[in-house]
């Protein structure tokens, strides 16, 4: 999947809708060559990408970034069903085909991160490689996940479960949405999460709520005011219960993949971490497995004095990192 030789001048990008089963999928468009698809996690947009989008359209790819399903200018269908991980595929494979494309390399973020992951292992035969930032592949196994997650912080309440209940977190976050994501962002980003000691902020005390331990006095440096109001204005017009929804299907999912319980993805990969960031830490173990679980890994990387929001934080990096191992991969997984 060699790029150019020389960079490509990348044009501006487009926004479009395509169908999808979700009704209709937005997506934003750079480049031309080879397809690469990029999904967002949470709470974020396809404006997370908004950094990968012009360098990999340079580089000679076809860097399409979506609104996932609940999110932005994509549709939200109503009801828990229509976002399990199952229907997320089925909106990815049809932005590909929408594209007049057959086949992608598929790259997400967080949730993006598990859906692109659970596209490569059920529809190998779109997604022909895999890149995983923040988020590692952790095959479908063990208890429910909703178990796991009670079980954990004692007296306290881990972030996940506190999400489970409809409209629970909404009202927390939808009436201030923009102060409520600037601390949510601070709180996992690298140079302004809280420090050693203080209380985590991926738990809520007794009757509290996450906002009381999210930082409220300054935003992370990767974040300008401007990038603020754009993701705000989002999650404004659309909501939050979209988005949400994804943590409260979970279960769901693990009985939809029970077939794929312990496989392994063979599919040509990549890693990419924050060495701050707790979904590393809490999943090494997950990342000490990947030479079974991730036999076709290229490259894993932990990038050091980085939190969760990798490609944001850390854009240069993280566009690097892509570009190398696009560029590695052979015709096959074009």
């Amino acid at each position: 999947m060699q790029p150019p030789t020389s960079p490509r001048p990348a044009g501006a990008p487009v926004h479009r809708l395509v169908p999808s089963p979700a009704g209709r999928t937005h997506l934003v468009e750079q480049g031309s060559g080879p397809l690469v698809l990029l999904l967002h996690g949470f709470p974020e947009s396809w404006y997370s990408w908004r950094h990968q989008l012009p360098a990999l359209a340079a580089a000679g790819y076809r860097a399409v970034a979506v609104d996932v399903r609940g999110y932005g200018r994509s549709s939200r269908p109503a009801g828990l069903d229509a976002y399990r991980v199952r229907e997320l595929v089925a909106d990815a494979v049809a932005v590909v085909e929408a594209l007049g494309e057959r086949t992608a390399v598929v790259v997400g973020h967080d949730w993006g991160s598990s859906v692109a992951t659970n596209a490569a292992l059920m529809r190998p035969d779109v997604f022909r490689a895999v890149a995983m930032l923040s988020v590692p592949y952790a095959p479908r196994g063990g208890p429910r996940p909703t178990s796991v997650f009670a079980s954990m912080g004692g007296d306290e309440e881990f972030y996940v479960s506190y999400f489970q209940e409809p409209g629970r977190a909404e009202a927390e976050i939808e009436p201030d949405v923009r102060g409520w994501l600037a601390g949510f962002y601070a709180a996992l980003s690298a140079d302004t999460m809280p420090g050693p000691g203080a209380p985590s902020p991926h738990f809520t005390g007794p009757g509290g709520t996450l906002r009381e331990r999210l930082p409220a006095d300054r935003l992370p440096a990767w974040l300008t005011d401007t990038e603020l109001d754009v993701f705000a204005g989002e999650f404004e017009r659309a909501g939050l219960t979209g988005a949400l929804a994804r943590y409260r299907v979970m279960d769901r999912d693990w009985e939809d993949l029970a077939e794929y319980d312990g496989a392994p993805l063979t599919q040509p990969s990549l890693f990419i971490g924050g060495e701050l960031d707790a979904s590393t830490t809490w999943m090494a173990d997950a990342i000490d497995a990947f030479p079974v679980t991730l036999p076709g890994l290229v490259s894993s990387h932990l990038l050091k004095g980085c939190g969760h929001w990798v490609q944001q934080e850390r854009p240069e990096d993280t566009s690097r990192l892509l570009v190398d191992w696009l560029a590695a991969l052979p015709p096959a997984a074009c």
